[in-house]
């Protein structure tokens, strides 16, 4: 059942990244001509004909106003609650934000977002996982941890799930615990468009991404009004106020709303909540609220913080130096019989022959328990996040042959750390450019600091068939000056797992900028980052590095610091993918005049 408004909304659909056609609403300025759009997200259960109400009550007639049906919500087509992950439904996000800017002519830079519960946990995902630069974000009652009224209901579904498959859980919420607005509630029970199952993999999925997001908050620097309902008989407070306190931005609000229930802007008393986010809006775009800059977040701030406390050492005699010398000894046991771990030791758990071996994915092992043993190394979480990485690194890599290619630009490739080389060479070959090669790809340049890694690439350069075009030598990533002078000049350069391993800005800086000069206006750049990682301690304390087996500790970046250093080199990001789990990165940028 849908809201009226005064505004005649337009009804129209956008194509996700899988093909989806998804229905969402378009509220048009009287002229055409808007400031800005203001994007609306709605609750679980819910679609946009729920929060259309907030198009008049927001009263801003100099924007444009959006709000989608979620796939398998309202009239959006799908499984009624289902998506294939979260991290599916937080990507078709950034699809309709491309397709505003594209079809609309509303850059990310003029948008506000407003969302609530579900859709809040999915706009601040989209946030921190692809660091747009929207304008301000308003949350209202984020669902960043449901609560459970059975006891051991999270794992419980966990452990039926794994057995079971895609099943549904039913929502036990009444519509008189949602609001006290009787006007809702009748609609809320009358609306034949409320989809009350949700598919147990997206439950699960909320609450792992919303854990990480909440213990992560400090990577979201845009500014950020989070609304409280005071009396919420949905979800719980606490994850709420640790977001808040936690939140990298430096302009942020928290307006705890007594008495609301759940749904925050669809209560009785709502105006009060509702001129607040107005407040806001306005405010970020009367007078933009400077953008916090990262360039410096490897001296200091949360990220440094943590990097610093993993680089400690350990009392030897304490519990927690105790259990890491012991996980240590149980690796170095590991190292006898699986042939993955072995190789970890003895070249570093973050060389190039690592993750070749890595992206092989083939268990080997000695006595039997060896392959075991391997399989369940590679199949760490951390080293599927890896797979994936390389999956869309081929992807970013053909779009970019694919518009360089369309322009007309011969393409010549340059990947300045390329380990083995694996994933160019197999991403080429997959692509079809194997034999054919020279119709599209002029010149592969691959290069890496390591005797190994260059030996071993030049090999696989051999095995793949690419000798007639491809080349490898010896060179350092960092090297400004000398990556400025790269003959012939890349049209498509590549940094893949090299940046996340160096906290030092200036370092990443340099590349960046040797890069900037070699790659033409019009050429592009792929580029890695590591927002994330669940293992960031097992990391630290038990594998070493290559760098002389040191320990392995890493300083992340946050995706909006990642893009902010590229952007100062001079290349904007045009595209982004990021593994279900949130841990890895691949972006695309263009080379700007």
């Amino acid at each position: 059942m849908d809201s009226q408004t005064s505004r005649t909304p337009f009804e129209a659909q956008f194509e996700t990244h899988d093909g989806q056609s998804l229905f969402y609403r378009h509220w048009p300025t009287a002229d055409n001509a808007p400031q800005g759009a203001v994007v609306l997200f709605h609750r679980g259960h819910e679609h946009s004909g729920r929060i259309a109400h907030l198009v008049d009550e927001l009263d801003l007639p100099g924007h444009a106003f959006f709000a989608w049906d979620a796939r398998g919500h309202g009239r959006s087509p799908g499984e009624r609650g289902y998506s294939p992950s979260l991290a599916t439904s937080v990507r078709d996000i950034q699809t309709f934000v491309d397709h505003i800017a594209a079809v609309h002519g509303i850059p990310v830079e003029r948008i506000a977002v407003v969302a609530q519960s579900v859709g809040a946990v999915l706009a601040s995902t989209w946030v921190h996982d692809y660091a747009p630069r929207i304008r301000c974000l308003v949350l209202a009652s984020p669902a960043f941890k449901v609560k459970l009224y059975v006891p051991f209901a999270r794992p419980g579904l966990k452990l039926m799930h794994k057995l079971r498959g895609k099943f549904f859980v039913n929502s036990y919420v009444k519509a008189k615990f949602l609001t006290h607005d009787p006007e809702r509630i009748a609609s809320y029970q009358q609306d034949p468009l409320i989809t009350r199952p949700i598919a147990v993999n997206i439950l699960l999925d909320l609450y792992e991404t919303a854990d990480r997001i909440v213990a992560d908050a400090a990577a979201i620097t845009v500014p950020t009004q989070l609304l409280i309902s005071g009396a919420d008989w949905v979800v719980h407070r606490a994850p709420q106020d640790a977001f808040y306190e936690r939140l990298g931005s430096s302009v942020k609000e928290r307006i705890v709303l007594d008495g609301f229930y759940h749904d925050t802007l669809g209560e009785r008393d709502r105006a009060q909540a509702v001129a607040a986010a107005r407040r806001f809006i306005v405010r970020e775009f009367e007078s933009p609220s400077p953008p916090v800059t990262l360039l410096n977040a490897d001296r200091s701030g949360a990220f440094k913080d943590e990097s610093d406390r993993l680089a400690q050492p350990l009392s030897p005699a304490s519990p927690a130096g105790i259990y890491w010398a012991l996980t240590r000894a149980g690796l170095k046991v590991g190292g006898m019989l699986s042939d993955g771990v072995r190789l970890g030791h003895q070249t570093g758990f973050d060389s190039g022959s690592t993750l070749d071996y890595v992206y092989c994915n083939q268990a080997q092992g000695r006595f039997g328990v060896g392959p075991v043993i391997d399989r369940n190394y590679l199949d760490a979480i951390g080293w599927r996040g890896i797979r994936q990485r390389k999956v869309n690194i081929e992807e970013l890599l053909g779009m970019a042959i694919g518009s360089l290619c369309a322009a007309g630009v011969p393409v010549r490739i340059v990947d300045i750390a390329a380990g083995h080389g694996r994933y160019v060479l197999e991403a080429l070959a997959a692509k079809g450019f194997n034999g054919t090669a020279a119709q599209q790809v002029q010149s592969i340049l691959l290069r890496d600091y390591s005797d190994i890694n260059v030996r071993q690439g030049r090999a696989l350069i051999r095995s793949k068939g690419l000798s007639d075009i491809a080349r490898f030598e010896k060179g350092d990533a960092f090297d400004g000056d000398d990556l400025a002078a790269l003959d012939p000049a890349p049209t498509l350069a590549i940094v893949s797992g090299l940046y996340e391993l160096f906290g030092d800005n200036a370092m990443v800086a340099r590349s960046l900028g040797g890069l900037s000069r070699a790659v033409p206006p019009g050429g592009y750049l792929v580029y890695t980052g590591q927002p994330w990682h669940p293992q960031l301690e097992f990391i630290a304390r038990a594998l070493t590095s290559h760098r002389a087996g040191s320990a392995w500790v890493m300083r992340r970046r946050s995706q909006a610091e990642m893009d902010e250093l590229v952007r100062q080199a001079g290349f904007e990001k045009v595209a982004q993918r990021i593994d279900p789990w949130g841990i890895f990165t691949v972006s695309l940028a263009r080379r700007t005049a």
